[in-house]
């Protein structure tokens, strides 16, 4: 009954679903309302999966990202503008808020434009670090287009990136083929040893960062803000609440004229169509949680024994208990909900642990549903009394977190539940000692009690004296 009334659930809630899991109410800021005619393809695809766009300048009265307490928008785009502040309403604080209200944020830079203060200082305490002066610009004398930037060089031609390693799924690569991520004009940055950072698109070896009014003649190496792949040019920032924010090095890629245009590599193919429209639909739809949103439907746990009631999720278990936990996981793609898939190369662990872990175990597939798949383990309860719990702390680049616990108190054996001596084979030894000094003793006071003393069959005279 209940895995039925968990499937009906989960088909209504695949059918009921937002666009996106945290809401469509999407502000854009930008210099000027009328700039929006650059990005126009960008915001079509945006309204085509259903987002509803306001547009603001910084410096509009309007313009205001809470309203008593709570967000008046769920996901925030900000432009270039030529102002080196965002006004009383977008201040480092107020961003900072805004992602701690679980706010999502699409910041897009540009070399020909100065970073405003607000976001240069909500990088910072997101450890991402920008150059210090803000006319840096990202070349490469080796992946250029050969079109568009054949003199300055500014214009990168990129794959789409792959994951950096096994076990992280692949939300930005995928039916590329040939094509090539263009990137013009655009600012690099370098990110800190935070775990919550993870940059999309790195670039190339061959890459730099220079200040083109400064270093117009020749490029100090000493003098490089960053060379090579410690320059990020796609990065993304996973709050611990899910909150997410994504750094565009470049706002000009996400401009028409870019979408499907025709470019050339040097040393490549003549023409290659860019890969750029696709590409700024999934950066955006995984900023703004329509991709790699994941959620526990339900977590069951009960006794896996024979005769043994089959209780779901009691209250206490008992050492030595066998025992089976499922968790049912989902996945959010796009407008719907699907069973959630573990990469290769990777797995959902259990832990069951007090202080410290006594189990970690790999939780295996054991039925995929419509809108869920679900992950089974059995194991045997450690010989040891206490507060416990089922912990699954699944934490991946680009995927949301999952961090499901469950406490349950497991008590010692009660006096009846411990097995006889004589069905415990090491005690053999002992119960036969037990019994021969037994069996010892009742032959000795046997034989005191029928064993007559010496001479008793003799009269024993006794003389009296005077």
């Amino acid at each position: 009954m209940r895995t039925l009334l968990s499937f009906l659930l989960l088909a209504l809630a695949s059918v009921v679903a937002a666009i996106s899991t945290s809401g469509n109410r999407l502000l854009v800021v930008l210099d000027d309302v009328a700039d929006k005619a650059t990005y126009s393809k960008f915001f079509a695809d945006l309204e085509e999966r259903e987002f509803k766009i306001t547009y603001e300048t910084p410096k509009s009265d309007s313009l205001n990202l809470f309203n008593l307490g709570e967000r008046t928008y769920d996901h925030v785009l900000f432009l270039p503008v030529h102002t080196k502040g965002l006004g009383p309403n977008l201040t480092p604080k107020t961003l900072h808020d805004f992602v701690n209200a679980q706010g999502n944020i699409l910041l897009a830079l540009s070399a020909n434009t100065t970073t405003p203060t607000s976001l240069v200082a909500l990088l910072s305490e997101l450890d991402i670090t920008l150059p210090t002066d803000r006319n840096s610009l990202v070349v490469d004398h080796f992946n250029y287009d050969i079109t568009s930037a054949a003199d300055r060089h500014d214009v990168l031609l990129l794959p789409a990136p792959k994951p950096v390693r096994a076990g992280i799924k692949d939300f930005f690569s995928e039916d590329a083929g040939t094509k090539l991520i263009a990137f013009p004009r655009g600012v690099g940055a370098v990110l800190g040893n935070s775990q919550l950072l993870n940059p999309i698109l790195r670039a190339p070896r061959t890459a730099y960062s220079y200040n083109p009014k400064e270093q117009a003649e020749a490029v100090n190496g000493d003098d490089l803000f960053a060379a090579g792949q410690q320059l990020s040019l796609l990065s993304t920032f996973q709050a611990r609440n899910n909150a997410r924010v994504t750094v565009v090095g470049s706002a000009e890629m996400l401009q028409d004229k870019w979408f499907d245009a025709s470019v050339t590599k040097l040393g490549g193919k003549p023409v290659v169509q860019t890969f750029n429209r696709e590409f700024a639909k999934r950066v955006s739809g995984w900023t703004f949680q329509e991709i790699g949103v994941l959620k526990v439907n339900w977590v069951e746990h009960h006794l896996e024994e024979e005769g043994a009631p089959n209780d779901s999720n009691p209250a206490m278990y008992r050492v030595k208990n066998n025992v089976s936990y499922t968790i049912s996981l989902a996945e959010f793609a796009w407008d719907h909900w699907i069973g959630f898939n573990v990469p290769e190369a990777d797995e959902v662990q259990l832990e069951f642990s007090m202080l410290s872990p006594f189990h970690r175990l790999n939780l295996k597939e054991e039925s995929h549903r419509l809108a869920a798949v679900h992950y089974h383990t059995v194991f045997t309860i450690p010989d040891q009394h206490g507060i416990f719990n089922f912990m699954v702390n699944y934490k991946r680049p680009f995927l949301s977190n999952i961090e499901e616990k469950n406490t349950v108190p497991v008590r010692h054996m009660a006096h009846d539940e411990w097995p006889r001596s004589y069905a415990i084979s090491g005690a053999w030894p002992w119960i036969a000692g037990i019994g021969a000094t037994v069996s010892g003793f009742l032959g000795f006071v046997a034989l005191w009690m029928y064993s007559a003393p010496v001479g008793a069959g003799k009269k024993v005279t006794v003389k009296k004296t005077q």
